[in-house]
């Protein structure tokens, strides 16, 4: 599939959810990772609930601590689409699959993305249980959500101001270097030690692929990703998924209040 036809799906997708939840127009799309689901409780005002199956070009989430709705929401005067879980790479699709609920809530008018998720730790200063900004990616998924002729420039992946934004809403904050891998497999030290002398700060199995397809779909992007344990803790004993998305859960309803106060500002 060439961009063009992801774009072209996506935009079917937004046409039925403007249809469906009565929306002229959305202001920001928000995907939440795993773990994050709760957040939406404190994000906004709820307006309408649909199945994101029930759209065009979607499926439903596979992945524990995701779910498989997307809610349209009031953040102040801002209309919201926010998607309560997303698809993976491990889950067997492709990177068009990954990038659609991003790419459908662009097209639905949003001109701002905030991409959330749970990642691993590589900074003995980043603590489990704080959420980090991500200042930049390393797309190590081995894949892309573009396919065509035109280049797409990422040097400001991560919206500056946007960024700036999220700091004025919780000064705590610190930022960080995401590096995204396919999953579902945990990283090997040997990985790991790579990644950490790479520059990388964090490690997941999403976001970046979602923010190349916002980037050039022309939409500010923000990302936020949760720390949900100490990933160079596997070179010296076994990681644990369920630990780590338990981190995440009991956080997501403050995870949400961080997210509407970011957009209430933006």
């Amino acid at each position: 599939m060439w961009t063009a036809d992801a774009k072209d799906v996506a935009a079917e997708a937004a046409n039925d959810l403007r249809y469906r939840t009565g929306a002229d127009s959305y202001d920001a799309v928000v995907v939440l990772g795993s773990g994050w689901t709760g957040a939406v409780e404190s994000l906004g005002q709820q307006d309408i609930e649909l199945e994101i199956a029930d759209l065009p070009g979607f499926v439903r989430p596979g992945a524990t601590g995701h779910a498989s709705t997307v809610r349209s929401m009031w953040v102040g005067a801002k209309r919201v689409a926010v998607f309560t879980g997303r698809t993976h790479l491990y889950e067997g699709y492709g990177a068009m699959q990954v990038a659609h609920a991003v790419r459908t809530g662009i097209a639905a008018g949003a001109d701002t993305a905030l991409l959330t998720g749970s990642a691993g730790s590589l900074r003995n200063d980043f603590a489990v249980g704080q959420p980090v900004v991500v200042r930049d990616h390393m797309n190590l998924t081995g894949t892309s959500p573009l396919a065509g002729p035109d280049f797409v420039d990422l040097t400001n992946a991560y919206t500056p101001w946007l960024r700036h934004t999220a700091h004025e809403t919780d000064p705590s904050l610190t930022e960080g270097v995401y590096a995204a891998l396919p999953g579902p497999q945990f990283q090997t030290p040997a990985e790991l030690s790579m990644l950490r002398m790479a520059g990388a700060d964090l490690v997941g199995h999403s976001i970046a692929l979602e923010t190349i397809a916002a980037k050039e779909m022309g939409a500010d992007v923000l990302a936020v990703a949760m720390v949900s344990n100490d990933a160079m803790s596997g070179i010296f004993g076994s990681a644990n998924y369920d630990r780590a998305l338990s981190v995440v859960q009991q956080r997501a309803w403050h995870l949400g209040a961080l997210l509407h106060g970011i957009l209430f500002r933006a």
